[in-house]
């Protein structure tokens, strides 16, 4: 049998728990929307630099790299990618932060 004590420890690490998820679920909830609205930059940037509707094939094919004007897509490309970086070091960062703040939490 445990005792009072030890009843409202584990009720506590619990409901940490409960929130870590919560907050997690959370952050991968914004960070979806944050890449949905980057998608769609994305193919609104392609649509504009090729004059075409987003919804265009030809335009949309990787294949227009070996046509004129593909400093626009390297561009897009590296700025893509640039915010991908950033966006996973911050996750990154952000993930260890919690980490740290429950194992804190739990020695206490």
């Amino acid at each position: 049998m445990c005792d009072t004590t030890a009843r409202v420890a584990r009720v506590r690490a619990r409901t940490r728990q409960l929130r870590r998820r919560a907050r997690e679920k959370r952050a991968i909830g914004a960070l979806s929307a944050l890449c949905t609205a980057f998608a769609a930059a994305l193919a609104g940037t392609i649509s504009a630099l090729t004059q075409a509707s987003p919804a265009a094939g030809p335009g949309m094919y990787g294949s227009m790299l070996l046509y004129q004007d593909a400093g626009g897509y390297v561009l897009v490309g590296v700025a893509s990618f640039t915010a991908a970086v950033v966006i996973t070091a911050l996750c990154m960062k952000y993930r260890n932060r919690e980490k740290k703040r429950d194992t804190e939490e739990e020695e206490k």
